[in-house]
């Protein structure tokens, strides 16, 4: 009797999935909880683990297939794994890899095994998979990780051994278009070459709803500056205990958060957004933070700031960095949202105009800081400043409630003490 390899349950905002790559192939044998394939949506990318111990016996849908929620993958017939069944190392046409074990502590009995974009990879810039730590389940190589590498030691790795036979006659020099991984792509001088490749998921909602903010808001953003001497002096004064005290860095998104709270409370209209002819009010400040991963930007979300410390915001935000570059952001995590905050300064940029994150109402943007001269009781001193932008919708938010939005963050940033005192 056979099992049923299935589409995790996808929430009811993600309508289906895109089938990425599978790691084993028909009558290879599987461990239990072992992954076998990753569907990505238009938020994560969901790793589908085997629910059984046994082999693979039929595959019902393809990489590239867009699949629902809970629809059949593949099948799995369950029994004990027999050795040396699913050793395939000698097959030239395979989609997996096994690696020596003397060469990766962590290898299983069986040997570690890739996706076929992981094995493509290290097939083509000839690397010894032993070489690259592996961030993923169980410590399996990932894109990411190859890449990675590629970057990190570009020139180093091994020239792949070409193999026998007549060579091919050269393509003429002229502008060509391919469907490689531009990631790993080193174009060569003289030839115009052109690169097409699919957007994920992730990008084409990105894009999506970028263009359903623009077209169906009143957009409008409005600017301000802080000045960051104050904040910055309480930060050097107290980064060490307070790291000390609760595991974590003492950075800026934490007082940023707290500012933009109180501004929330005292404009609430800020907070709310518009449904057909009724404007929806949250009583709650639910805050997404804009995160750059491999895949694109995420926006994770910290549930209700209004009653979070600023040691509270400081951990999550660092976990869901550190999550977004691992691909590990639960989809539950960036539903939601009420008010967005997103740091371009962290990238060097010292102006810009955010874009409003559907359906929410605004999003306020932080930039670079930079020492500026500024006058100071009527004398010309450097300060590290910062922009300040806040774009808004203006159907149900206006130019007045705005400006007084991004003043009240800029002075309970300018004045550290009014978000303890709520002044």
């Amino acid at each position: 009797m056979t099992i049923d390899i299935k589409v995790p349950v996808l929430p009811e905002s993600v309508a289906d999935a895109l089938v990425l790559d599978w790691t084993r192939k028909i009558g290879e044998t599987v461990s239990r909880d072992e992954v076998l394939v990753e569907v990505e949506t238009d938020k994560v990318v969901l790793e589908v683990p085997a629910p059984e111990q046994g082999t693979l016996v039929e595959i019902l849908e393809e990489s590239g297939t867009t699949v629902a929620a809970e629809q059949v993958l593949g099948r799995i017939e369950p029994g004990a794994m027999t050795e040396g069944v699913g050793d395939v190392s000698s097959s030239e046409d395979t989609a997996t890899v096994d690696v020596p074990h003397e060469a990766v502590d962590a290898a299983p009995d069986e040997g570690v095994r890739f996706s076929p974009a992981v094995r493509r990879l290290l097939e083509e810039n000839g690397i010894n998979p032993a070489d690259i730590q592996g961030t993923g389940r169980g410590g399996r190589l990932t894109k990411e990780d190859v890449i990675g590498h590629i970057r990190r030691f570009a020139g180093s790795a091994a020239t792949p051994v070409p193999a026998s036979g007549p060579e091919p006659e050269p393509e003429p020099e002229s502008a060509r278009v391919t469907e490689r991984d531009p990631e790993t792509v080193k174009p060569a001088p003289g030839i115009r070459e052109e690169i097409r490749e699919p957007m994920s998921r992730l990008r084409q909602t990105i894009a999506h709803r970028l263009v359903q903010s623009q077209q169906g808001a009143a957009l409008l953003t409005t600017f301000n500056e802080v000045n960051m001497h104050a904040l910055m002096a309480l930060r050097t004064r107290y980064k060490i205990q307070f790291e000390e005290a609760h595991g974590a860095r003492l950075g800026f998104m934490s007082f940023f958060v707290k500012a933009s709270v109180t501004a929330l409370e005292r404009y609430p209209l800020v907070n709310a957004y518009v449904d057909g002819t009724d404007i929806v009010r949250h009583m709650y400040q639910d805050i997404g933070i804009a995160v750059a991963s491999p895949r694109g930007l995420v926006v994770p979300v910290l549930r209700n700031c209004e009653s979070l410390a600023l040691a509270d915001i400081e951990q999550m935000v660092r976990d869901f960095g550190e999550r977004a570059r691992n691909g590990k952001i639960g989809m539950e995590e960036l539903a939601g949202g009420t008010f967005t905050i997103t740091n371009g300064g962290v990238f060097g940029s010292l102006l810009s105009t955010p874009i409003v994150n559907p359906p929410q109402s605004a999003i306020l943007g932080m930039h670079r800081i930079q020492e500026r001269p500024v006058a100071e009781n009527g004398e010309v001193v450097v300060r590290p400043m910062m922009y300040l932008a806040l774009s808004y919708d203006h159907r149900i938010i206006d130019g007045k409630e705005a400006v007084q939005f991004l003043v009240t963050v800029r002075d309970m940033i300018e004045d550290p003490a009014r978000l303890l005192l709520d002044c």
